[in-house]
């Protein structure tokens, strides 16, 4: 697994360095009445936004030291404890 996780290095490595489109600079290629280089910009935000939504449902619980099983429990427990406790009185 650990491995897997240093994988995000490089992808977010890339995904920083080609945020800007330097080599577009000076292209004044039209598509669709917008700039080339503003629908590079557009896609790139959407596979950024797909990188960290990957990256936040399963690499950011290894990293925190989060096991997601354990804290569904706690999550579960908390719930059942504030419904018993809100309907009756001590």
């Amino acid at each position: 697994m650990v491995s897997r996780d240093l994988l995000w290095i490089p992808v977010f490595a890339l995904l920083v360095a080609f945020a800007v489109p330097w080599f577009m600079w000076g292209m004044d290629t039209i598509v669709a009445g917008l700039p080339i280089w503003l629908w590079w910009h557009i896609g790139w935000m959407i596979l950024s936004a797909a990188c960290f939504y990957w990256f936040a449902s399963g690499a950011w619980d290894r990293a925190m030291g989060i096991d997601p099983e354990e804290d569904a429990g706690v999550i579960e427990r908390r719930e059942g404890a504030s419904t018993e406790s809100e309907g009756e009185p001590r």
